[in-house]
């Protein structure tokens, strides 16, 4: 056996080196722009639980922002 056939036993194949380098420059290339971009919904923040043990950010509509307009409307029978 000589040294070149050793060394290509363990090498592996050159197809499944090219796709690793490719998932790396592909997953480098997405981290680049998304950290470039921001955050995709800058009012979002992480949920706490509170006392009452529902969700939300602490004004009442369940951190669904201003309900769009219906501020009244839930269960009340209109």
């Amino acid at each position: 056996m000589t040294e070149d056939s050793r060394r290509r036993r363990f090498l592996p194949p050159p197809a499944l080196c090219g796709f690793l380098v490719l998932l790396v420059l592909v997953f480098a290339v997405s981290y680049a722009v998304g950290k470039a971009v921001g955050p995709v919904a800058p009012g979002m923040r992480e949920s706490v639980t509170d006392s009452g043990g529902s969700k939300g950010d602490g004004d009442g509509d369940g951190g669904h922002g201003d309900g769009g307009g219906m501020d009244g409307m839930h269960g009340s029978g209109h």
